[in-house]
């Protein structure tokens, strides 16, 4: 593999807001505690030894969840860590999509363990845990039952409601079948990848269970824990922030302030609600709302007064699941983290958040965007070598570049500028004359004018659209590379899963990524087959 990195900014497809954060602009350091480098993640480590987290049930907690499964050294040796005070967690999160749902499931997760091994070069003191928080009580099964493979768009149709991790993988076999079918044979991997799915999303289990098991079989080796936080030991932890955001919340407010001052210049990601907690039971998880009379869930007949309420909370902890605005809270309340790894978006919405973990005295970690990666196949390296583009130009849209290579490459002159500009100065002399003896016809030279660009624009357009034709077996390698490169305009890690990559390469894919992942280049990889 051959490596290139190119700045995100150069890409076209991250915010300013993300610009901005990685050049560490003045304007935004108010916003987070530590900047997203090296002398930002040593100062975070000098200052989570100064905060306590409940080793013992996290510890726990793991064990009870790894129970059952083929366990790496890697894996139990970190786990039986993070009972030392000196042990420290670098975080990702995602829910739990079928198949991992995108690519960038397991960037962000292979980031975490690049991370962790870059901090451990650079102390002996002490040690540095990837860990993989499942969002396993989200409940948009719309995003999170659907992946693509092979060109086709595989759906989950279940009757199943409430959080997706809790669901059964009971009715996904029909599904399954499908899948095997397109996963091979022929293919040196296809029978490991088939073995794979098949034990993770057997009928027996949930779906975070399932995840947690794709996980730990693809990228145990690399020692990434998996935690999922619907669990009513670790909720019982975050049990003060649950009590007063039910019976005095503040977060609503606390947001709000960065969220405005964001919004000046940008757009704030996420949307604070007076309440911002669902109530989770196996089939629902729906937004808490106060009432004139007590509290109630949304869309169900469930209502508690006060008393009714703390006693429900007190006895069941797990049956409260937080929103975005206090997922990362909860996170940093169990997990003795240093640095949290996250898309663009997420780490747009942790810049709201920062007066919420000031209030409640949680760390706040540094905040580190997460390596993207666009993948080059021999066959489309060699194309973009015919054709000429440069690394940064792949990442312009397909119309762009395929305007620059005709007007690069044709041997006819494709621009009326001149003869627009001749255009102009001879409607103005007809436009002074015609003022001169009649004010009135002003309005109508110009309208003249108006006219006479709109087709001239047209008639530009007609040459280039006849030159494409001429081109027309060398632009179409442009799109066949764009579409191959960015199908449907996107980036690859957000249209492709994981599995023709390990069909192709099998453990050896997630081996490359490790090796080229850059713990904190904040630079988009591109990794070429030569």
């Amino acid at each position: 593999m051959e490596t290139v990195c190119i700045p995100y900014q150069s890409t076209t497809f991250f915010s300013d807001l993300i610009a901005d954060y990685l050049d560490q602009k003045d304007s935004l350091k108010p916003f987070y505690a530590f900047s997203p480098d090296e002398n930002g993640l040593k100062a975070a480590i000098a200052q989570r030894k100064q905060m306590a987290t409940d080793r013992a049930t996290l510890v726990q907690v793991l064990k009870k969840q790894y129970e059952g499964y083929a366990v790496h050294p890697k894996v139990t040796a970190n786990i039986e860590s993070l009972l030392d005070e000196n042990t420290f967690t670098v975080c990702t999160a995602h829910q739990p999509n079928l198949m991992t749902g995108y690519l960038y499931f397991i960037y962000k997760i292979i980031h975490a363990a690049k991370l962790a091994r870059h901090l451990e070069s650079l102390s002996t003191a002490e040690r540095f845990v990837p860990v993989f928080y499942i969002g396993s009580e989200d409940n948009d099964l719309e995003e999170l039952g659907v992946f693509r493979f092979n060109g086709i768009r595989f759906r989950w149709q279940t009757e199943q409601k409430g959080a997706v991790g809790r669901m059964s993988a009971k009715d996904l076999q029909p599904l399954l079948g499908q899948l095997m079918a397109q996963v091979g044979p022929p293919g040196p991997f296809a029978d490991r990848l088939k073995e794979i799915i098949l034990h993770a999303y057997s009928k027996e289990n949930t779906i975070a269970a399932a995840t947690r098991y794709l996980v730990n079989e693809l990228l145990g080796a690399f020692g990434v824990v998996v935690l999922d936080p619907d669990d009513a030991a670790l909720k019982r932890a975050f049990l003060p922030v649950l009590k007063e955001e039910l019976l005095q919340p503040k977060s609503f407010d606390l947001v709000k302030a960065p969220s405005d001052a964001l919004n000046e210049q940008y757009k704030a990601q996420a949307f604070a609600r007076p309440i911002n907690l669902f109530y989770l039971r196996d089939d629902i998880r729906e937004r808490i709302e106060k009432t004139s009379t007590g509290w109630k869930v949304v869309r169900t007949e469930i209502h508690w007064n006060e008393s009714e309420l703390i006693a429900e909370l007190e006895q069941h902890p797990e049956r409260f699941s937080p929103n975005v605005i206090l997922r990362g809270l909860y996170q940093e309340t169990i997990l003795p983290d240093v640095a949290f790894i996250g898309g663009g978006s997420e780490v747009a919405y942790w810049l709201q958040l920062k007066p919420v973990f000031d209030h409640y005295k949680i760390f706040y970690p540094a905040v580190i965007l997460r390596q993207s990666v666009l993948w080059i196949d021999k066959a489309s390296y060699a194309l973009q070598q015919k054709i000429g583009l440069g690394n940064e130009e792949l990442f312009e849209p397909a119309e762009q570049l395929v305007r620059s290579f005709v007007n690069k490459h044709t041997n006819k002159d494709l621009q009326l500028e001149d003869m627009r500009t001749q255009m102009i100065r001879v409607f103005d002399q007809i436009k002074a004359k015609a003022t001169h003896i009649d004010v009135t016809l002003k309005s109508s030279a110009e309208a003249a004018l108006t006219k006479m660009r709109h087709q001239l624009d047209t008639i530009e357009k007609k040459m280039m659209r006849a030159e494409k034709r001429n081109m027309a077996e060398q632009l179409n390698q442009i799109y066949k590379l764009k579409n191959k490169l960015f199908p449907n305009g996107s980036l690859q890690e957000r249209y492709d899963t994981f599995m023709p990559y390990y069909l192709e390469r099998g453990p050896a894919f997630f081996e490359d990524l490790m090796t080229a992942t850059l713990p904190l280049g904040n630079e988009f990889l591109l990794l070429r087959e030569v």
